[in-house]
């Protein structure tokens, strides 16, 4: 019997070298592609086999609430995360 599943994630996706990578914090899942749009496209599928093994196992539920998912409505949230994007500089005296 299937169902659906809906759960709100975040995507990062940035240029490492020649190549795009995507990832997801909160299921520490991560993919890449030579494009953005491939980067985009195989998190997808790398999200999707993910959830699918760890349902498959049954694992999935307590997956989800040790990241900090809460189920409202029959939609996983996700944790509110505290993020910052910035440059900074590092200098190391030895």
């Amino acid at each position: 019997m299937s169902h659906k599943l809906e759960i709100d994630l975040t995507l990062q996706t940035w240029k490492e070298g020649d190549m795009y990578v995507s990832y997801t914090p909160e299921l520490d899942v991560s993919s890449c592609g030579k494009t953005f749009d491939e980067a985009r496209k195989n998190i997808h599928e790398a999200i999707e086999l993910f959830l699918e093994e760890a349902e498959s196992m049954g694992t999935l539920e307590e997956i989800l609430d040790e990241a900090g998912f809460i189920k409202e409505e029959g939609v996983w949230r996700k944790p509110h995360m505290v993020t910052t994007v910035e440059k900074m500089r590092f200098a190391l005296s030895t």
